[in-house]
């Protein structure tokens, strides 16, 4: 079994920064790719960044220059650096892992389970 716990979210103000993390625990062979999804309220879920097992990088237009994901395949983590954050950056913050369990099976997207990150104005 698979499981994905992310932290630090919280409360901040605008123009503030909050740093999240999400480490992944359990039977895995190989990470895929990872990345950060939020959901604000009344809102579909969307992609804020990602990141490649080899180093690639997207974002969201809305985050870009002001968030950087990184990740530590070895460590099973994967971090949300957010800067200059707006009122409009509010919601919950998933992490998402695509990951291979054995050397075998195919790949899989797991999902933690959320963090709030609330930005007053």
């Amino acid at each position: 079994q698979v499981q994905l716990v992310e932290s630090g979210g919280g409360l901040v103000q605008a123009g503030g920064s909050l740093r999240l993390s999400c480490a992944a625990s359990g039977s895995i062979f190989s990470i895929n790719a990872m990345g950060w999804y939020r959901q604000a309220p009344g809102k579909q879920r969307e992609l804020v960044a990602g990141i490649t097992s080899g180093g690639s990088t997207n974002y969201a237009d809305s985050v870009k220059g002001r968030f950087t994901i990184s990740g530590d395949n070895a460590k099973k983590m994967v971090y949300l650096q957010m800067n200059s954050l707006k009122p409009e950056d509010r919601a919950v913050y998933y992490c998402n892992i695509e990951l291979s369990r054995t050397w075998y099976s195919g790949t899989n997207d797991y999902w933690g389970q959320g963090t709030q990150v609330t930005v007053s104005s």
